[in-house]
């Protein structure tokens, strides 16, 4: 394995999931997982093909109760192309003699090649090399190229090749008591001798999708129609030695996308002027080349391998082409069919890397977050609120996607779902909106789409705050932070928790931001803002005070959690972990044994600490002097070593958070969370989970650890700000950036010393400020700055 590739050794049953996963290949538009195209969906094959934003809505009987959910939908399998000797069984390699198998994933190039050498007895052997690619210029293209050569006497090889609109979305076992048959009406049809093509629709969402695949070798092809399948077959004459090869080229569109009148003449189009394999692959390479050099990342060591391959999949989510697209961040990529390709809180964590490499990707997600305003100011309107509640799982239109019930696997019980009270996914919203501009300069945003953002959230959470006489300070009740482990209090009748920290601090800097926005408006667009949403004077004193007076809890000299936190037990952490080994969902092992995670100080993931990721300490500490709070450095120290102790880190965000807070706070332990987010998803730590969808949070997560982490690199007042912290682990690393109208500026760290480039053009200087000193750097400059211990 090298810093470029990606490589699997033989084949493993087991591990197959989590290579399908790992090895998907995707253009921001569509990916399909990197599935072996001879094998059928079953126990342990799963090909998927996921269009960003194509969902559809069922309705399941679940433990008596009609249930409805909206899914990401697997959409019809292209991949199916099979082999056999005539008469004989097909090769498979659950049914054949595997001799060898490897797969290699091209992170440079987005090519996965695998090469598998089946016996075939007699001293026989069938050698399958295929290259697969779903290209990065032109999104709406894939193609596979399969080369058959064979040793010892054989003569004919039979190939069959299809387009497969039979499937279901079963890819996760515990979504399988769902209604997962999202495809009706799948019809086949042929456009051409060597070209088939397939139309079908979703049950209630009614897209429309339409797929064509031509086949191109050295033989005839014929055709049937078996539906819900176009096969193609054809039977090819092999000598020993030499190579015959088979060309499948696929055209994929929906009715959701733009300048096209019908996606089945789109596709078949499409496919028709679609080059040989050989000019796709290069025109292919050369997008992948241009993505890199935008996002270059250059780590040493194993450290660096991963962090390429989470890049190369945050590439294949979230390319260019996701910037004419309406859709969110997919919590699990489009890689599986896990938090039914529900959009979460994640790009929180993947926005801050993009906004300074793709900051039109950012954009675009943010105005898919616009897109939804409206329905989060009826949410808030339906709870008695003013102002927008995001949905935690938001999916096609914006409205609350949480389910209500979710299953236990470990006792088989449907349980009530309150995640939905996570209400802090709108400051999540507004922070990205304010570090997106920040980093972009793009006042045109912030001035419209942007400033009603941030005023419908900063309206929510004023009118939630209810002031407390006792406490003289402002309270917000009944809600859930980020750690999903706590959701009541012991023994109560109702859901949700009481000043949550990290939920009543990030509202105070929302509010405090929106303040701030109001004020440098210019006066025309504000009065705009004013007249169109009906803000009063009244409303931004009300703001003014909120933000200085919401409650934030404290116990032992630490940050509380949420109100009552110091109140409950500890748990036996040694125990549970001599009884059960991992214990990452600890709420799921305490449910199967009668008890609740709810009556412990125990955390699934950082909360309180995710204040620490959001914001620098000089930031963190503004913040609670506006509160009128005393936070220094030894009650932060105090309050990550509680925390710390007592997180099982059931979240793969969670390793992220905490060695990024650690590389400020104890820098020797630091390594090993940023480690195990690193192998997160690698490793599938998570026990697998990995092999439904890949974590993306996470792997943006790390990469931004390198760029803003580590380097302290904030964007704010029009200049760059750094306060590199050493790691001797990551003692020596590199990227290229864009910072406004920038391209390509270059930062390097090594050996106590910062190396800044700034490309040549027509822009103005960089300002770069240090905690010691600050330097201005022009266009075509390159600063090299020592550093202190």
């Amino acid at each position: 394995m090298t810093g470029r590739t990606w490589e699997y050794e033989g084949y493993e049953p087991a591990d197959e999931r989590l290579r399908e996963a790992l090895c998907a290949l995707g253009n921001g538009y569509f990916a399909t997982r990197g599935a072996l195209p001879e094998c059928a969906a079953d126990e342990v094959h799963y090909p998927g093909t996921y269009v960003a934003g194509c969902y559809n809505r069922l309705t399941s009987d679940v433990a008596g109760r009609q249930v409805e959910n909206e899914d990401m939908v697997n959409l019809p399998n292209w991949l199916p192309l099979r082999f056999r000797l005539p008469g004989g069984r097909w090769l498979t390699p659950d049914t054949a003699t595997v001799l060898e198998h490897r797969e290699t994933l091209y992170l440079s190039s987005g090519l996965l090649e695998r090469r598998t050498k089946y016996g075939l007895g007699e001293e026989r052997a069938l050698t399958v090399r295929q290259q697969r690619l779903v290209h990065m210029r032109d999104p709406h293209l894939a193609a596979l190229r399969t080369e058959f050569t064979v040793e010892g006497h054989v003569g004919r090889l039979d190939v069959e090749a299809a387009l497969d609109g039979g499937v279901t979305n079963s890819g996760v076992p515990r979504y399988r008591d769902l209604d997962g048959r999202h495809l009706t009406h799948v019809h086949t049809g042929t456009a051409a001798p060597d070209t088939v093509w397939l139309r079908c629709r979703t049950r209630t969402s009614d897209l429309r999708i339409g797929m064509a695949a031509r086949l191109t070798a050295d033989a005839s092809v014929t055709i049937s129609h078996e539906v819900p399948c176009a096969v193609q077959r054809l039977s090819l004459d092999l000598a020993s030695g030499r190579t015959a090869v088979v060309d499948k080229t696929v055209a994929l569109h929906t009715s959701r996308d733009p300048a096209i009148s019908d996606p089945l003449f789109a596709a078949v189009d499409r496919v028709t002027r679609a080059p040989g394999f050989d000019d796709l692959l290069e025109s292919h390479l050369t997008a992948w080349d241009q993505l890199w050099r935008r996002a270059d990342l250059e780590v040493d060591g194993e450290a660096g391998r991963i962090l390429r391959l989470h890049l190369f999949h945050v590439l294949q989510t979230l390319s260019p082409h996701t910037a004419d697209l309406d859709v969110g961040v997919p919590a699990r990529g489009l890689h599986g069919e896990a938090y039914r390709g529900h959009v979460f809180w994640d790009e929180l964590f993947v926005l801050p890397y993009l906004n300074l490499h793709f900051p039109e990707v950012s954009r675009a997600l943010l105005r898919y977050r616009h897109r939804r305003l409206e329905q989060a100011c009826t949410a808030a309107r339906s709870m008695g609120r003013r102002g927008a509640l995001y949905p935690w799982q938001s999916g096609s239109d914006g409205r609350e996607e949480t389910q209500k019930l979710h299953l236990n696997p470990r006792s088989g019980r449907w349980l009530p779902d309150h995640s939905r009270l996570q209400h802090h996914v709108g400051s999540a919203i507004a922070y990205n909106v304010w570090q997106y501009c920040e980093a972009s300069g793009d006042a045109e945003f912030r001035n419209t789409k942007g400033a009603e953002m941030l005023l419908q959230i900063a309206r929510f959470w004023a009118d939630s705050a209810v002031y407390d006489e006792k406490l003289g300070r402002h309270r917000i009740k009944g809600v859930v932070g980020p750690d999903e482990y706590h959701d009541a209090y012991p023994g109560a009748s109702e859901p949700g928790l009481d000043d949550n920290a990290y939920t009543n601090v990030t509202a105070a800097w929302v509010l405090t931001r929106t303040l701030e926005l109001m004020q440098s408006l210019p006066e025309p667009r504000r009065r705009e803002l004013v007249e169109r949403t009906g803000l009063d004077g009244g409303e931004l004193e009300q703001w003014e005070g909120v933000s200085r007076s919401l409650h934030v809890p404290f116990h032992d000299g630490v940050i509380s959690q949420f109100e009552g936190y110091g109140d409950l037990a500890e748990l036996d952490w040694d125990g549970y972990r001599g009884r059960y080994g991992d214990i990452r969902r600890l709420d799921r092992i305490l449910e199967a044994e009668g008890d609740t995670v709810n009556r412990y100080r125990a955390s699934k993931q950082a909360d309180v600490l995710m204040l620490g990721y959001l914001f620098a300490p000089a930031e963190l500490q503004g913040l609670f002097r506006r509160l009128g709070l005393r936070l220094d450095e030894d009650m932060w120290r105090r309050t990550v070593d509680h925390y710390l102790q007592r997180t099982s880190h059931g979240s793969t965000l969670s390793g992220l958070v905490h060695g990024w807070v650690l590389a400020r706070a104890r820098r020797a332990e630091a390594w090993n969370f940023c480690l195990e987010a690193l192998r997160g998803d690698v490793a599938d730590v998570q026990g697998g989970t990995t092999g439904e969808g890949i974590h993306l949070g996470a792997m943006a997560g790390t990469l931004d650890l390198v760029q803003r982490g580590l380097t302290g690199l904030e964007t704010r007042g029009g200049a760059l700000w750094l306060d590199p912290v050493p790691l001797p682990e990551l003692s020596s690393y590199g990227f290229a950036l864009r910072y406004h109208e920038h391209w390509g500026v270059r930062l390097r760290l090594g050996r106590g010393l910062l190396e800044i480039a700034v490309p040549s053009s027509d822009g103005t200087p960089i300002d770069v400020r240090l905690p010691d000193r600050a330097v201005c750097l022009q266009p075509g400059e390159t600063g090299r700055l020592l550093l202190g211990d």
